[in-house]
């Protein structure tokens, strides 16, 4: 019997993730579809009710639910539970457990961008609730320390008080940040600063930046953002954030099939939807 996956939001319009992953179910012959439904905060519980009821094999959750969901859950993943935030949720014998592969897909793109962030000195830039899921993922791997820089510095430590995680933080303002931005092995930007169509914006000034150092943006409309170009002028590696989102994509794959599927194939999907030829990796 076909199995039935999906995806949650409100808007849910834009998702490309039905093309990815019914992709991946037509090449790995599984016989499964993945449809998006929108659904109203209100409608939550009987969206979750309904989807339990009839025995899908599982789900994602994109904005506003994320949080919202955890609540209607059997159960929560360790991770997901300490970021608040649930984005991919597995049927497991009639019991819903939920999971975050956000910060574990950056984590996974980021690896094969560069060598990962053990001993790196990073800077995170922003403090909602994609940086949230990076920042306790990054602070698992042991970096020298990840910094937080948020136009609300108050937020920034309220993110950093909140990691269960031992990690060598401080919080700043964008422009401490600017001025000592030649410390930084890795800086990471999770605003929607610079995401079209206000492309010519960008969180922070780059004149300070490390020569060599890396510099992720996980937006990815457009390709590569304002910061992207000027970090990459003055010298620096620079990733955007498709990697993220295919590695978010197969890390839930893989929890529903026991595969975890061929990411270059899904990248280039995207891209196919995207309009884009090639990304900066």
């Amino acid at each position: 019997m076909k199995k039935l996956y999906a995806v949650i939001g409100n808007p849910i319009g834009h998702s490309m993730s039905p093309i990815m992953h019914n992709d991946l179910f037509s090449f790995y012959q599984i016989d499964a579809s993945y449809l998006p439904f929108q659904i109203k905060s209100e409608d939550l519980k009987d969206a979750v009710d309904g989807f339990k009821a009839i025995g899908i094999g599982g789900f994602n959750v994109t904005v506003p639910h994320k949080t919202a969901i955890i609540p209607l859950l059997d159960e929560v993943d360790e991770l997901a539970a300490s970021i608040g935030a649930v984005n991919t949720v597995v049927n497991e014998n009639g019991r819903l457990k939920g999971y975050n592969t956000d910060g574990p897909g950056f984590l996974k793109g980021l690896q094969a961008f560069m060598s990962g962030a053990a001993s790196k000195k990073i800077l995170l830039i922003g403090a909602g609730g994609a940086a949230r899921a990076i920042y306790f993922t990054l602070a698992m791997e042991k970096p020298e320390a990840i910094d937080i820089a948020n136009r609300t510095v108050a937020k920034a430590q309220r993110l950093i008080d909140d990691c269960p995680y031992s990690v060598k933080s401080e919080a700043c303002t964008l422009e401490e940040a600017g001025r000592k931005l030649g410390e930084y092995d890795l800086v990471v930007q999770t605003t929607s600063i610079g995401m079209a169509p206000k492309i010519a914006d960008q969180p922070l000034d780059l004149s300070n930046i490390k020569k060599h150092s890396h510099v992720c943006d996980i937006i990815y409309n457009p390709l590569e953002t304002k910061l992207l170009q000027d970090a990459s002028n003055r010298g620096a590696n620079v990733q955007n954030g498709i990697d993220m989102f295919v590695y978010q994509g197969a890390l839930a794959f893989e929890k529903w099939t026991g595969i975890f599927p061929d990411v270059e194939r899904m990248r280039e999907n995207v891209l196919k939807q995207l309009g884009g030829l090639h990304v900066n990796r």
